[in-house]
């Protein structure tokens, strides 16, 4: 038995707490779980990328209204009952009991220090580092005067382990202890620092700049996050650009983990320009929606005009950190122009999700205020024009260079390893081949908690 009909679905609201919204605290009656259970099934039951795999979701599941709240009863919890919906190998869907801090994280607002690092362990001892990889401005971090390629190994005086390296970090302020590599074991230093986490709001252009060799004008973006509040600040960065008259472009996106589809689309066609109206990519849903179709444009969220550069080739950096709407952009681009990926395979997240709240049509309009429980599951996945699509395994580097966690280099300069390869490559000559390196495995990273990371996500559904 099922309780929803089709619809037009608009979430549509700024994700600003001010927004659409009062939060009406006075008049508050709290819900019941069963109430919140509700919510949960019916949101999934109707969106879920993979409700076909799962018996419960099914269009006979429940003959009944007694047997449907005879199952929801049997969940002590919201969260009991959304992991029972949930597939084996969906890694992405979560529900959130309070969808405020949900939308600071996609506005690019979080609990934050500044010091954004990944975390590794060496193969033959086991001990666990943390290394800077960069330092958001105007935060904690770089207060403190922590810099990229720095290392530490312990937190409060606690050396790090597989098992408490979370927890180490979790708290609003926290010690680290530098540390150095001596060529097999890393070693304390004496010098700590002392961070403190506050709401930050992280700008994604990181850096934007025309370097100039050997008469060659190459634009260098990094870019750490499809954010689209700052939509307008990654158009005026190609504006730049195309004022310079680049030849070529480096998109750095070794560290972003995704975000906004229709960022990621519109970036796309700052890159290019010349296939406007064409394909960008085709998101596939369940049986519930037809299949959407997204296309190459010439306006960002906020309506001004794309400054596009008609390139026919783009140089771009990724590493295991790079995701879902950063992965969509490579593969979208690779039926239209030449894509150099250079570095390592990414992650492997081509599905995408939406923000489901407890509401008439699932929008943030007419909430009910008695709870602030968020679904935020898979809706959707990308298929390029080419019908290409579940990478699960990431997509795989046409020129492969591990980053050199001892030698990292400074972010934008020529000499950075991973941007000399491509400067290389840009004028001919061989690529940069870092040192042989100890066997590491990456275990984690500064992003990894927050609620955006790795997420690939549409405002709206029609």
């Amino acid at each position: 038995m099922k309780f929803l009909k089709t619809f037009a679905l608009f979430l549509s609201c700024s994700f600003l707490f001010t927004s659409c919204f009062e939060d009406q605290d006075d008049v508050r009656v709290a819900a019941s779980i069963q109430e919140i259970q509700d919510f949960v099934y019916r949101g999934m039951d109707y969106f879920y990328l993979y409700k076909s795999e799962v018996p419960e979701l099914a269009e006979n599941a429940f003959p009944d209204d007694s047997n449907y709240q005879a199952y929801l009863n049997s969940f002590a919890t919201p969260e009991a009952l959304f992991d029972d919906l949930v597939v084996e190998q969906d890694r992405f869907s979560f529900l959130i009991s309070d969808y405020r801090a949900l939308e600071n994280a996609l506005n690019g607002i979080t609990l934050n220090n500044g010091m954004e690092f990944g975390l590794v362990q060496l193969q033959d001892n086991g001990q666990i580092f943390g290394y800077v990889r960069y330092v958001i401005p105007n935060s904690s971090a770089a207060q403190q005067g922590v810099e990229r390629g720095m290392l530490f190994n312990r937190v409060d005086g606690t050396t790090f382990t597989e098992n408490n390296f979370n927890d180490l970090l979790s708290p609003t302020s926290y010690t680290i202890g530098l540390a150095e590599y001596d060529g097999e074991n890393i070693n304390n230093l004496e010098e700590t620092i002392t961070l403190t986490k506050q709401e930050i709001t992280e700008n994604p252009v990181y850096i934007s700049k025309v370097i100039e060799e050997q008469n060659q004008k190459i634009g260098y973006l990094m870019y750490n996050g499809f954010t689209s509040t700052f939509d307008d600040e990654l158009n005026a960065a190609f504006a730049d650009f195309k004022s310079s008259g680049i030849t070529d472009l480096v998109v750095d996106l070794r560290y972003n983990s995704g975000g906004n589809i229709e960022t990621s689309n519109d970036l796309a066609s700052m890159i290019t320009g010349q296939f406007q109206g064409e394909l960008f990519s085709t998101q596939v849903y369940n049986e519930n929606f037809d299949d959407v179709e997204r296309f190459f444009n010439n306006k960002i969220s906020s309506g001004a005009t794309i400054n596009s550069l008609n390139l026919n080739r783009v140089y771009v950096l990724t590493t295991g950190s790079t995701a879902s709407a950063s992965e969509l952009l490579i593969s979208s681009l690779m039926p239209y122009i030449e894509v150099i990926q250079i570095g390592t395979s990414t992650t492997g997240k081509f599905q995408g999700s939406t923000t489901l709240y407890d509401s008439p049509d699932f929008s943030r309009n007419n909430v009910n205020i008695g709870h602030r429980y968020a679904l935020q599951p898979l809706i959707l996945k990308s298929v390029n024009a080419n019908g290409f699509t579940d990478y699960i395994d990431g997509l795989s580097p046409d020129v492969e260079q591990q980053e050199d966690y001892f030698n990292l280099g400074t972010l934008g300069d020529p000499e950075e390893p991973l941007l000399q390869t491509a400067i290389n490559q840009i004028n001919g000559g061989r690529p940069f081949i870092p040192s042989p390196e100890q066997d590491f495995i990456s275990i984690g990273e500064s992003k990894m908690n927050n609620l955006n990371y790795q997420r690939m996500y549409v405002e709206e559904i029609k």
